[in-house]
């Protein structure tokens, strides 16, 4: 059919989660509760959304693409956009804790808050969208140079330049800072509005595991070498 179902499920998420914050946004101002926590949660997704269709080409690398299945894909989009369409409770509603939380709880930041947590959310895109890029280059020009330098390769196969030389899953720390971002608006108070990055934590670590896995089985004394060089899974000096 010419229809690559992964994107498909990608695409309806993405478009979804922005339809969806829309409309929570619309609601705020409907109300007249409108806060800077709203607005600063709205722009840091807004961006993250369309960011991803301007770099979609990107998404080709990663593990969600290759290895993930269609039917795991599939069932997150339809759970996620349908707890979101038919709850209004926010425990509820995985996907938008965020939004629900602020569209019920007013927050007042600091404006030191506002900056740690944009300072959040930029170190996070960079190493996120960063090392995906890196690694999509990499797998189209293999000697294409990474921050400027010749790329060190391992075997001739595993990259160990760039954010691929700090941790083995650099692409994983920037997806955690990134969806830490877009819970830090809802201020300290509650645990509800951290569900999101709490369960993508778990989530990641048991996709590294098993990502580790596989790569040592299919790369053997390759991957040895490249965890030895770079020992850190996804923290730099923690783990």
């Amino acid at each position: 059919m010419g229809i690559d179902l992964k994107f498909f499920f990608v695409r309806a998420g993405m478009m979804g989660w922005l339809i969806i914050n829309l409309s929570v946004l619309a609601k705020s101002v409907q109300d007249g509760s409108l806060s800077q926590s709203m607005i600063l949660y709205q722009l840091f997704c807004a961006f993250y959304i369309l960011d991803y269709f301007v770099h979609e080409e990107y998404m080709t690398s990663t593990w969600d693409i290759i290895a993930e299945r269609h039917i795991v894909r599939m069932l997150w989009v339809m759970a996620s956009l349908c707890d979101c369409l038919q709850f209004e409770s926010i425990d509820e509603c995985f996907p938008c804790f965020m939004g629900w939380w602020l569209l019920n709880n007013k927050v007042e930041l600091t404006t030191a808050a506002v900056i740690a947590n944009g300072f959040v959310f930029l170190i996070g895109y960079l190493v996120f969208r960063g090392a995906n890029k890196q690694k999509h280059i990499f797998k189209q020009n293999p000697k294409a140079p990474i921050w400027g330098k010749p790329p060190k390769v391992i075997g001739g196969k595993l990259l160990a330049s760039g954010y691929w030389g700090i941790a083995r899953h650099s692409n994983y720390l920037g997806d955690l800072l990134l969806a830490l971002s877009f819970s830090l608006p809802c201020g300290l108070s509650s645990l509800i509005p951290y569900f999101y990055p709490i369960y993508l934590f778990i989530l990641l670590v048991w996709r590294e595991r098993r990502d580790e896995a596989r790569c040592a089985e299919k790369y053997k004394d390759i991957w040895a070498e490249y965890c030895r060089l770079v020992p850190w899974r996804i923290f730099p000096y923690l783990y």
